[in-house]
């Protein structure tokens, strides 16, 4: 969601700043701002509503002199997207300026106590509330700033991560975070901070994450402050970063999400290595392996997930239950998180976020959690929130994944649930040792089929995305292990193209999506050779017996699904349950070039953010 960055050393604040927003625009935003404490010791504060771009013009002619400074993108919640509602947000005294990613539940109860005393409001912000409440607690206990923000995060419920500046005190930046990510770059004599590791990466690779509800006094020279709000003082854990510069570039890419469906040869290999072990004819997993007995003897897994990530988890439901045999069920974290879920004796809950900060996620793992649940978290990047609260995980090591629509993070997930299924299953004797032998050698060569998918497709599915950016809506039909893969063929489509877009089980047809068919409406059949295939070919032909348009997925050679379609994207042939890996690779071009055809932008489509931090 939001993005936060802020500087405070010897160099000049604003090209930091305004370089790690750029950084974070694939998080998604609407408006931009930065403030700036000058040597004077002037707080300036220049925003609009917008993006990066727009916030560059309006720093034109300004005075931008300083070194220390925080800097905002905003995807508004409360408020309308507008430059009085954009970060960061002043008190009314001008002493104060504040920076926040999250949302305070309780601002209204905040707002008309501060109201009640005389303070008056700018914007319809719930962060202009709590940079107005510090400001009067400092001003009426006498505190200083990190006491105050202490004594007014005591007070708040909700998620936040915040940074705030006083011109008072211009040589410290006090952060703070719960439910929101935030990370420290330790530099010499200059630190950094941002929502993520992507700003500071350049500059230092030595970070501290924040825990929740900790507080950070961040002055350059010193040994960084971390207390609780309960004012519990911690040791600062510096990790080292494994980011590099060459990730955040698009590499000659006309756009991250092309970059990112290119690059999922490496990456799946990358996700595998020292993991699938061909030679030894082994799957080494070390998060199962530490945690085997919990593994055996559990009675039922819940995986839990939003968007793209629990279409995976529907992927992972059909492999555990095939190969383990151990009931699975699949939840929607925002639904699971409200709905007094019924956690069994020895459960096993996969949670599973790209970012690891996922906050309806977040909330579902503490849920699961505190009724006894085993957590196994399955997440991108590394030090992040889940993974952290996690008993075990896997991390999927993709690297950063820039565009906001997922793609090379979808096939790594699937890749680790397909490794810790077949792991499983060999240890609860569920799956033959031949087929195990065969899925695991077949695993190994998934890379290359996926590179000669894209070499082969990319080009012609550019020209056929040409015919059918006028259309307006998309059904996307499969069965089996790519059902999940018609969902997330949908999501891609309407994510970035904003062309309505459906997934159903092909059987499912019948039962009500067949009444939408018509010469205007293409379907898209997730059809290759599988245990269901001569299914799908009856349900492609009741689509052409009412002259839909049909664009199916098939394995090459395959003549009979050929003669029923109007245009086939050809993959290689693989084991039915790693189908999912090839098949989602010509949905995931057919979205982008589609998207391109019609001008949107790809990797910073509206209304979204990458990493969904608030509920």
């Amino acid at each position: 969601m939001c993005g936060i960055v802020g500087y405070i050393g010897y160099r000049e604040a604003v090209p930091i700043l305004l370089k790690g927003l750029h950084r974070l625009e694939y998080r998604g935003y609407d408006s931009a701002g930065l403030a700036l404490i000058n040597p004077e010791g002037t707080l300036n504060v220049y925003k609009t509503k917008g993006k990066v771009a727009d916030l560059e013009e309006v720093l034109k002619g300004k005075d931008v002199r300083g070194t220390v400074g925080i800097a905002h993108t905003r995807w508004a919640t409360h408020g309308e997207p507008n430059t009085e509602n954009a970060h960061p947000h002043t008190s009314e005294s001008g002493r104060l300026a504040m920076i926040h990613n999250g949302i305070i539940e309780n601002y209204a109860v905040l707002k008309e106590s501060l109201l009640k005393n005389g303070v008056t409001f700018k914007s319809e912000t719930d962060t202009e509330v709590l940079v107005q409440m510090i400001d009067y607690v400092q001003a009426t206990s006498g505190c200083d700033l990190t006491r105050a923000v202490q004594l007014v995060l005591n007070q708040v419920v909700g998620a936040y991560a915040i940074a705030v500046v006083d011109k008072q005190n211009p040589g410290e930046i006090v952060a703070a975070r719960k439910g929101s990510p935030l990370v420290v770059g330790v530099g010499e004599n200059e630190l950094f901070l941002a929502s993520d590791a992507s700003p500071i990466v350049e500059y230092t690779k030595q970070v501290v994450y924040l825990n929740d509800e900790e507080i950070a006094t961040i002055v350059p020279g010193k040994e960084l402050d971390i207390r609780t709000i309960s004012n519990v003082q911690k040791t600062p854990e510096i990790k080292q970063l494994e980011l590099s510069i060459s990730q955040l570039e698009k590499g000659g890419y006309p756009h991250f999400m092309l970059k990112e469906i290119f690059e999922q040869p490496i990456t799946l290999a990358t996700s595998m290595k020292g993991r699938v072990n061909v030679d030894l004819n082994n799957i080494s997993l070390a998060g199962f392996i530490d945690n085997r007995d919990t593994f055996l003897n559990a009675k039922h897994i819940t995986i839990t997930a939003c968007g793209t990530s629990w279409h995976a988890g529907l992927i992972g439901m059909y492999a555990f239950e095939e190969f383990a045999r151990i009931p699975v069920s699949v939840e929607y974290s925002s639904e699971f998180r409200y709905r007094n879920p019924i956690i069994g004796e020895n459960e096993v809950v996969i949670a599973i976020s790209q970012s690891g900060e996922t906050a309806d996620t977040l909330a579902a793992v503490e849920l699961a959690k505190s009724q006894g649940a085993f957590i196994f978290g399955v997440c991108n990047v590394v030090g992040a929130s889940i993974p952290r609260a996690a008993h075990s995980g896997c991390y999927t090591h993709v690297g950063p994944e820039i565009g906001v629509a997922s793609t090379k993070a979808f096939t790594a997930q699937v890749t680790v649930l397909l490794m810790l299924a077949l792991a499983l299953g060999k240890e609860r004797g569920t799956v033959t040792q031949e087929k195990y032998l065969r899925l695991l050698n077949e695993l190994n060569r998934i890379p290359s089929k996926i590179d000669q998918i894209i070499k082969q497709n990319n080009e012609s599915i550019s020209q056929l995305a040409k015919i059918f950016t006028y259309c307006q809506n998309f059904i996307y039909l499969g069965r089996g292990y790519n059902y999940p893969v018609a969902l997330e063929g949908a999501l891609k489509l309407k994510e970035i193209s904003y062309i309505h877009a459906e997934g159903y089980p092909a059987a499912e047809m019948k039962h009500g999506p067949i009444a939408l068919i018509s010469q205007e409406m293409p379907v898209v059949f997730i059809a290759p050779k599988c245990s269901t295939y001569e299914k799908i070919v009856s349900n492609i032909q009741e689509v052409k017996a009412r002259k839909g348009k049909v664009i199916s997925v098939v394995t090459e050679g395959d003549e009979q699904v050929k003669a029923l379609s109007d245009v086939v994207i050809e993959i290689p042939d693989t084991e039915e349950a790693l189908m999912p890996l090839l098949t989602v690779i010509p949905l995931q071009l057919l979205a982008y070039h589609i998207a391109v055809v019609k001008g949107c932008d790809v990797d910073q489509p509206r209304n979204l953010a990458k990493s969904v931090t608030v509920e």
